[in-house]
C-alpha cells in the first residue's frame, strides 16, 4: 500500500492503494467518479478514457503510481452543467443510445477538439477509432464531433 496524491478536477484527491492499482478504479472506488466506465480492461474499448494533462488516455492500463503530479480529467470535470462544446452537440444530434461508451467517446473528442479545433473526417475517424460503440452509433458521433467543432474557438 502506497499514499498518493492526485489531482483532478481541479481537486486534490488522496487514496491508500496498491501501486499497480489501475487509475479507473481508484477514480470509481476511492473516489466515486463513476462516470468513467470500465470496458475491456485492456485499454482497447475507451469507455475507460480520461484525460492527463489534456491527453485522452485509458485509465484502466494507467496505474496510479504513473499518474504523479499529472492533472487528471474525468467527465465529471469536463464542465461545469454539461456544458463542453461536445457535450452539447451530443445532445443536440442525440448520439447516445444505452450511453456506456459516451463518457469516453466525449473524452477522446474533446482531446481531439482542444488540439485540432477543425479535424476533418479523417482525422475524426483516426483520433475516434479506439473507442467502441456497441450500438454503432459511429455516424452520430462524428457528426457531433463535426458540430462541436464549428462551435470550438
Amino acid at each position: 500500500m502506497a499514499h498518493y496524491k492526485l489531482q483532478i478536477n481541479g481537486q486534490s484527491f488522496e487514496a491508500d492503494v496498491e501501486a499497480d492499482t489501475p487509475l479507473l478504479w481508484v477514480l470509481r472506488d476511492n473516489f466515486g467518479l463513476v462516470g468513467t466506465k470500465y470496458g475491456c480492461g485492456i485499454a482497447q474499448c475507451g469507455a475507460c478514457t480520461v484525460h492527463l494533462n489534456g491527453n485522452a488516455v485509458r485509465s484502466c492500463s494507467i496505474p496510479v503510481s504513473a499518474v504523479g503530479t499529472n492533472k487528471v480529467t474525468t467527465i465529471e470535470g469536463l464542465s461545469v452543467g454539461g456544458n463542453h462544446p461536445v457535450q452539447q452537440a451530443w445532445d443536440e444530434v442525440d448520439v447516445a443510445q444505452c450511453g456506456y461508451c459516451q463518457a469516453g467517446q466525449i473524452m477522446s473528442a474533446s482531446a481531439l477538439l482542444a488540439k485540432n479545433p477543425k479535424p476533418t473526417e479523417e482525422q475524426i475517424y483516426t483520433a475516434m477509432n479506439g473507442n467502441i460503440c456497441r450500438c454503432g452509433t459511429y455516424h452520430r458521433i462524428r457528426e457531433a464531433i463535426i458540430l462541436a467543432s464549428s462551435k470550438v474557438k
